[in-house]
């Protein structure tokens, strides 16, 4: 207690010595470290950052300790594991470095507001899965959230346009050359399709489900992305979300689904959402028995 009294005594005497360059120093390192955290958020890069900081423990313990062995040990590791964080996170570094070549830098740190776009894209999905879902064609879509699917998006082909329930009944349609793959939204815009799906690694999962719906499970095990499917068999559509499949949806409750996911702030009256009433209204209107029914992909 008596320090911390004696530091607080001294501080005006070290604001005194500050200046304005300390202060700019120091809002430089902040707004690195800040963006280097929200970088992990989007990223898949979560169980590498836990690694590196219990190396990191471990070196200051051993230092602490003086364990000679291990701070050797320790420190080679440090030395190879530089080149390969450098080849594991190529992708980010090759995207960070083409944006700011081309001057689009500024998307890397300035969050966009995409509610419009998500709003619209929402409406336009619903509109496009009633009338798959009637017609029996199979659809396959991705909704990305925090983390980025750009290894995902190298499979297909690359768009940028809107969401549109007409494009998406192109694109969907059984002699269209994209049609077996996936569509990906960012931000509430098509960003691209075509594209190939890791399948699910779960055993327990029903024999009836098809590729399509094994596709969408696993892309939502290995990420937050909310995925929306439409059996080409039955038409039923399914949506899946943390690899947990919710079958047999209406559109209305596809809809209601897909707000409160993508857009739960977006409340009609503000109001907070107990869990229990979150539960209820993403159920309610679902049709039929969800451990039943034939599935195809």
């Amino acid at each position: 207690m008596e320090t911390i009294l004696q530091t607080l005594q001294q501080a005006p005497k070290y604001l005194r010595i500050i200046e304005l360059k300390d202060i700019l120093d120091m809002a430089i390192i902040a707004f690195g470290i800040y963006h280097l955290f929200r970088f992990v958020r989007r990223s898949r890069s979560g169980q590498v950052v836990k690694a590196i900081l219990f190396i990191v423990a471990a070196m200051a313990l051993a230092n602490l300790w003086r364990l000679r062995v291990v701070r050797t040990v320790l420190n080679n590791a440090v030395e190879l594991g530089v080149i390969a964080l450098i080849i594991l996170f190529q992708p980010e570094l090759r995207r960070f470095l083409e944006q700011m070549g081309s001057g689009k830098i500024k998307e890397l740190f300035v969050a966009e507001s995409y509610s419009n776009d998500l709003e619209t894209a929402i409406k336009e999905t619903v509109d496009a899965y009633a009338s798959l879902s009637k017609d029996r064609v199979g659809a396959l879509m991705v909704f990305e959230r925090r983390t980025l699917l750009d290894d995902v998006l190298k499979t297909g082909t690359g768009l940028d346009c809107q969401v549109s329930a007409e494009l998406l009944k192109n694109l969907f349609w059984n002699k269209a050359p994209l049609h077996d793959g996936a569509v990906i939204v960012r931000g509430g815009r098509i960003i691209g399709a075509g594209c190939m799906l890791p399948l699910s690694g779960n055993v327990n999962l029903s024999r009836d489900l098809g590729m399509r719906h094994r596709a969408g499970i696993g892309v939502s095990e290995n990420s937050d992305a909310v995925v929306a499917i439409v059996s080409e068999e039955t038409g039923s559509i399914s949506v899946a979300v943390n690899g947990m499949l919710k079958r047999h949806l209406s559109p209305d409750t596809l809809e209601r689904l897909l707000r409160l996911e993508l857009m739960p702030g977006s409340d009609e009256e503000n109001k907070p959402v107990t869990a229990a009433a979150r539960i209820s209204s993403v159920f309610k209107g679902i049709k039929g028995d969800n451990s039943n029914g034939k599935e195809d992909s």
